[in-house]
């Protein structure tokens, strides 16, 4: 086991020396500027969900839609959440979330696709799902070790998508 590389002395005397650096320290191994626009993109692709969640919730009618319609209100709540923690690691490293809303569509994975159908709505929200999956996924493999805690908030992430993915695979087989 390699031995504590940093002398104490050294380590308090900088760690003083930057405080306005906040949780960022030399330690940090991943491209700062990089990590902070992925999280944006990711940020960008929860807002959309949230908002495509919704809709769908509030547009689902027809038999046995009732169980559907609160599913995709939890799943929507469930995408807030993400984006809340997304926004909350950009700014802990400096950055600034960008919510404009002229342009989280254009940096979004997922797509916006407002329905009346409830089959459409279900599979979109699949399809999205599973985008979303990818993404996460690239993002966690690209990251690796970093940045420990980015990569734990994207694991949680992730873990929830998969979720929302086998809900909405469920839904689909069910209407089939």
């Amino acid at each position: 086991m390699p031995e504590f590389l940093t002398d104490v002395h050294a380590l308090r005397a900088k760690a003083r020396r930057d405080i306005t650096d906040g949780p960022v320290t030399d330690a940090y191994g991943a491209d700062l500027p990089r990590v902070i626009e992925m999280l944006n993109t990711a940020l960008a692709t929860e807002v959309v969900c949230t908002l495509r969640y919704r809709q769908h919730h509030f547009m689902a009618k027809g038999m046995n839609s009732e169980p559907v319609a609160q599913e995709f209100l939890e799943h929507s709540n469930e995408e807030q959440q993400h984006a809340d923690l997304l926004a909350a690691r950009i700014v802990q490293l400096g950055g600034t979330p960008e919510l404009d809303p002229n342009g989280l569509v254009g940096r979004a994975h997922s797509e916006y696709i407002p329905s009346r159908d409830l089959t459409q709505m279900i599979e979109e929200n699949l399809v999205a799902e599973r985008i979303a999956i990818t993404s996460y996924t690239e993002m966690i493999g690209w990251i690796g070790s970093g940045d420990p805690t980015t990569r734990r908030v994207l694991e949680q992430i992730l873990a929830r998508e998969e979720e929302h993915a086998d809900d909405m695979l469920t839904f689909l087989e069910a209407d089939h």
